[in-house]
């Protein structure tokens, strides 16, 4: 049994000190905007889903040692940068199709940046009920992803209703790191907590693991979360 991932990887380095990066650094929205920016006109304007239609994944983070930015988008279409102002680029943009195959047992090693939420509370204590807050601390971050790697009875969700990833993650390689959360003043209220998880694992179920790749993982996808970057071990 096999799938393949066929998309388009945007790689952008922009210099944080320009005020496109600065602004996006600063606002989770104009960050959005910014990735939006490369699609315009293949989707009518006002449609709430039109990002999941094209298949619109980011991730990116910031050296401020080199006053560096580099954001990294996936699609199902190529996108236009030209909006980009070429002196807020460090680098050319890159583009690069992906075509990669995906066998039950292949192993790849990963990066991702999520928006886990976990749920807190005893709906069964009164005043106790459940409720699914962000995941404050690593281990919790851990938990959050290694209930997503086992096969369900259906092949399809776990007891939470979340979706199986298809893919079994080696516990003893996944290194996970708090990031900085993510406000913006264009959203009263709005504040993204993220988690940067690392590490390698094997493909079970290489039909569920192509939609994890191409449609992400947890919340705030639209915010540069849920992106799962894999690279076969070895290579």
């Amino acid at each position: 049994m096999t799938a393949r991932l066929i998309a388009c990887h945007s790689i952008i380095a922009l210099d944080v000190r320009h005020p496109v990066a600065a602004r996006s650094l600063l606002d989770a929205q104009d960050m959005h905007r910014l990735v939006m920016s490369g699609f315009r006109g293949w989707v009518e304007d006002g449609q709430p889903d039109a990002r999941a239609q094209m298949g619109i994944l980011s991730t990116w983070n910031v050296d401020l040692k080199t006053n560096t930015l580099l954001l990294v988008v996936q699609s199902k279409i190529t996108p236009d940068w030209s909006l980009i102002p070429r002196d807020a680029l460090t680098t050319r943009i890159e583009t690069i199709g992906v075509d990669q195959p995906l066998r039950k047992g292949d192993e790849f090693t990963f990066r991702t940046v999520v928006n886990a939420l976990v749920a807190r509370g005893d709906p069964k204590i009164p005043g106790g009920r459940s409720r699914k807050l962000p995941a404050a601390r690593p281990d919790h971050v851990r938990d959050w992803l290694v209930k997503r790697t086992q096969p369900s009875p259906d092949g399809i969700t776990t007891g939470s209703g979340a979706r199986f990833i298809g893919a079994e993650i080696d516990p003893g390689s996944l290194a996970v790191r708090i990031l900085p959360p993510v406000t913006s003043s264009h959203h009263a209220g709005l504040k993204i907590n993220r988690a940067e998880a690392r590490g390698r694992l094997l493909v079970a179920d290489p039909d569920a693991f192509h939609t994890t790749l191409r449609e992400g993982i947890g919340s705030a996808r639209a915010y540069g979360c849920g992106l799962v970057l894999v690279r076969p071990s070895g290579s």
